[in-house]
């Protein structure tokens, strides 16, 4: 074995930036998931709003991926994506998934379980007006997405015949397989790093009206 192979048992931090109480935790986990966040974004955390993704099939097989955060209102984490897409078939068969958000910047790391539905037409053409023009076109390109292309020069001649269809100035249609999907949890966790892996691990889960807060081992 090569002296410059690094040696996965070795790597290895001891987490000391903070610790987590039930004293200090808001009520209700999104008011708690909102204070988190704005942490992240004042601490200058890259893609604070980014998120692994896991879903799983019909038979159980899982997969994972990171998306973005885009909304987080009435109760719900959502996000947007083409329908034809492995996760979105894998949630239109199976319409439970998981949420990871890990900030590692301040030793934390959120974890969202529920059930997912699809968002309102409404609300995909809302974000979908809001992206950037690039973005839009993008979305168009990647009707398609996953399926096996010749090489990226497919991609770049889509896009231009997209950039002739719709020129600079006019407004680019919601693509009708994209959209949004929002999560309704029944389960999240606020995860605070702590020396010698004695983690600090509260658990929300709904209980009638209200939520119970459990302390979980590391």
């Amino acid at each position: 074995m090569s002296k410059e192979t690094i040696r996965l048992a070795d790597l290895r931090e001891n987490y000391e930036r903070a610790g987590l109480a039930e004293a200090d935790v808001a009520a209700d986990p999104f008011l708690q998931f909102e204070r988190w966040f704005k942490d992240a974004v004042e601490s200058g955390v890259t893609d604070p709003n980014a998120m692994t993704l896991a879903t799983a099939n019909r038979e159980g097989e899982p997969s994972a991926r990171t998306v973005l955060l885009k909304g987080l209102n009435d109760g719900h984490f959502s996000f947007f994506t083409n329908y034809s897409s492995r996760k979105a078939q894998d949630l239109e068969a199976n319409p439970r998934a998981s949420l990871v958000m890990h900030w590692r910047e301040l030793e934390r790391q959120i974890i969202i379980r529920g059930t997912v539905s699809r968002t309102s037409e409404e609300e995909s053409r809302s974000y979908f007006q809001s992206r950037p023009r690039g973005a839009q076109i993008g979305a168009w390109v990647s009707e398609h997405q996953t399926s096996a292309i010749t090489d990226r020069s497919h991609l770049e001649n889509l896009e231009a015949q997209l950039n002739q269809k719709w020129p600079e100035g006019s407004e680019i249609p919601l693509p009708p397989f994209w959209g949004g999907f929002r999560v309704k949890p029944d389960y999240i966790e606020f995860w605070q790093g702590r020396p010698s892996r004695l983690h600090d691990r509260l658990v929300f889960t709904p209980e009638g009206g209200d939520w119970n807060i459990t302390r979980l081992s590391p």
